[in-house]
């Protein structure tokens, strides 16, 4: 792999933190973005400890100033951008008859405008560099839907077709940008964490104690794109444990 510059949104746990570390042991220099200063630190911390090379900013992505900001302290520091990643997300999921509509507003902000964000962040970049590549993080839930998935699953469907219509304008422009989406299934993340609705959350922490697999198997699945020649995208992965339905 080349030694590139990485943005991660989301960095501070999960697949964004097991992105951070493979990225960084393969010898790129990773930009880590979350809300959670604390535990950007000793992410970059632990990268460093290992001969890594690591910076992080705090960031809220549903705040389009403050990822305008993390670019612009990737730029500052190692000028150029050449993977984006937009792996922040949040999956408070519940039926719509329990009318939680402050978790469907903060879905919206956090999986929808979060993603077109960071597009908007990196790809001026991107154009004048002629290169790079933006990863978008959607779901096996943006490809189906289950109870209680509705909203959860509509921002995840919306990466999707984000992500085919910057693909489609990008190969359009000659531009040599990349665009990767990933559909994660069920790995040991903090997603289930953000689930409040009591009869929901005790279904779906079952279903995670029973299929899910370590964060590092989306990180890999991440890193294989990368490490795609110029001249060929990844354009979509789907990854699931194997017993998952």
């Amino acid at each position: 792999m080349e030694n590139k510059v990485v943005v991660i949104t989301g960095a501070s746990s999960g697949i964004g933190e097991s992105t951070a570390r493979v990225l960084a042991k393969q010898g790129n220099r990773v930009v880590l973005g979350a809300r959670r200063g604390d535990r950007l630190e000793k992410i970059v911390k632990d990268i460093e400890s290992t001969g890594g090379a690591a910076i992080c900013k705090v960031t809220d992505v549903t705040n389009l100033s403050q990822v305008q900001d993390l670019a612009k302290f990737a730029l500052d520091r190692y000028g150029r951008i050449d993977v984006w990643i937009n792996n922040a997300g949040l999956m408070p999921r519940s039926e719509f008859i329990k009318g939680r509509v402050e978790e469907w507003d903060r879905m919206i902000d956090v999986n929808l405008k979060g993603t077109l964000y960071g597009i908007d962040a990196a790809l001026p970049t991107m154009r004048k560099q002629n290169s790079g590549q933006i990863i978008n993080i959607s779901s096996v839930a943006g490809h189906s839907i289950s109870i209680g998935s509705g909203v959860y699953s509509a921002t995840k469907f919306g990466v999707r077709a984000i992500s085919e219509g910057l693909r489609q304008e990008e190969a359009a422009a000659k531009s040599n940008v990349r665009v990767t989406v990933i559909s994660p299934g069920a790995i040991a993340t903090e997603l289930p964490d953000h689930v409040k609705d009591p009869e929901t959350k005790k279904t779906l922490d079952k279903f995670y104690a029973d299929y899910a697999v370590s964060a590092d198997r989306v990180a890999n699945a991440i890193a294989f794109s990368i490490n795609a020649p110029e001249d060929t995208t990844m354009n979509e992965i789907v990854i699931r444990p194997t017993s998952q339905r």
